[in-house]
């Protein structure tokens, strides 16, 4: 057992006599034998610096990706809010129309009670002043050149009174909210 001890002591001194032996040749190497060694370092700092650049810029691409997808999905979402709220309005106001109608005849209609004739008028300018304030205007296309954007003809007639493709009569009036039209007027157009 002692033997291992001393041989074990023996080589713990020879460790170190054979590490300074190692740093003495490394010493006394000249510069462009370490050269190589230098340059090979470098390299490998290099190649590690350029792959993290390349991994930074791909993270960076890919954060501006992200940013310009929600974005436009922000933009997108709110067009069609927009357009759905106008569809929406539309829908509700076409489903009102007829009332408008009825009002219309209403009035038109001959009656002795002029307390009855002076509310139905009442409630008709209220309606009105609603559908004002929602943006829906009055298609009336009565004395001007027949659009079939705006109108439907349903009837043709011979007028000498009247210009060529002139609106003559209007049957049921049209209503539109901003340029979409909810409901064409139904018009009679003279000399065609």
């Amino acid at each position: 057992m002692e033997e291992n001890k001393e041989e074990v002591l023996e080589k713990q001194q020879e460790a170190p006599k054979e590490k300074e032996e190692e740093t003495k040749d490394e010493a006394e190497k000249t510069p462009e034998e370490n050269e190589p060694e230098v340059k090979e370092a470098e390299e490998e700092k290099l190649s590690e610096e350029e792959k993290l650049r390349a991994e930074l810029d791909e993270q960076k691409d890919k954060y501006l990706r992200v940013v310009a997808e929600y974005d436009n999905f922000r933009k997108r979402t709110a067009k069609e809010r927009l357009e759905l709220i106008s569809t929406s309005k539309a829908d509700a106001i076409t489903q009102i129309l007829p009332v408008v109608d009825n009002f219309e005849r209403a009035l038109s209609a001959q009656t002795q009670d002029e307390t009855y004739k002076t509310g139905i008028e009442m409630i008709f300018k209220q309606l009105n002043e609603v559908l004002k304030g929602l943006g829906i205007e009055e298609i009336n296309p009565i004395g001007e050149k027949f659009d079939p954007s705006v109108a439907n003809a349903v009837n043709q007639i011979e007028d000498e009174n009247l210009g060529d493709n002139e609106v003559a009569q209007v049957f049921q009036k049209g209503y539109r909210i901003g340029d979409k039209v909810l409901r064409y007027a139904m018009v009679v157009v003279a000399n065609p």
